[in-house]
């Protein structure tokens, strides 16, 4: 699947529905059917969209693995010829954040998604996200399929 994800900003933005700055990810640097591994230079730009008071906060990160969730769902659709359906964010859960902050870190952060179970309605991922190979933050994503009709 090596020639199917994309290297790209541009690239993930068609995958996802965050555009310009809510966009997080830079590039994706592998990709399998359970897995993802992409990185994100964005956390130290000032004008960042979650940016408040001078200060982007760890809590953040769970928008980045959410955000690499997507990706990781765009890009198996499209492997298999398809759009990914729509979905909606329903919960987080064991999420430990390691660092209060993390617009002041220097390098770009590795964001980790591992697939733990596709039910057809739904997906639950975990995602890591380390920065220098120490570990910022960690937790478990479960994405519900948007359908016409379901509550917002």
């Amino acid at each position: 699947m090596a020639d199917a994800w994309p290297a790209r900003r541009e690239d993930i933005e068609a995958l996802i529905p965050h555009r310009g700055t809510m966009c997080l990810l830079d590039r994706v640097l592998h990709f399998a059917d359970d897995a993802l591994h992409a990185q994100s230079d964005r956390h130290r730009d000032p004008d960042h969209p979650l940016r408040r008071d001078d200060c982007l906060a760890a809590l953040h990160l769970c928008e980045y693995g959410a955000q690499a969730m997507a990706v990781h769902g765009g890009l198996l659709a499209r492997a298999r010829g398809t759009e990914a359906a729509p979905g909606l964010l329903v919960s987080l859960r064991a999420v430990e954040l390691h660092v209060v902050r993390i617009d002041d870190l220097p390098g770009p952060l590795d964001v980790h998604v591992d697939e733990l179970a596709d039910s057809g309605a739904g997906w639950q991922s975990r995602f890591r996200i380390l920065h220098q190979g120490r570990q910022l933050a960690h937790g478990r994503c479960a994405v519900l399929k948007w359908q016409q009709g379901t509550p917002a």
